[in-house]
């Protein structure tokens, strides 16, 4: 199941990463803009899922290393 959890985690994280991008370049907050403006309880929980995912993914970096760091078995 953890595979499942990494990889809905990135793909949130992206799509919210693509959100900053867009509020950077743009001025245009699509996820305010779908529910109802940055103060609306779903663009708010939205927010809190997207920042949730962005820590899940800080996890998978030190995983990835541990995993290159284990000496080889033969």
């Amino acid at each position: 199941m953890m595979p499942i959890l990494d990889r809905i985690a990135l793909i949130v994280a992206a799509i919210g990463g693509l959100n900053w991008g867009s509020i950077g370049l743009f001025g245009f907050d699509a996820v305010a803009w779908l529910f109802g403006g940055q103060g609306a309880i779903l663009s708010r929980i939205v927010y809190v899922v997207v920042a949730l995912a962005a820590l899940w993914c800080i996890s998978l970096v030190f995983r990835v290393r541990d995993t290159f760091e284990q000496p080889e078995e033969m």
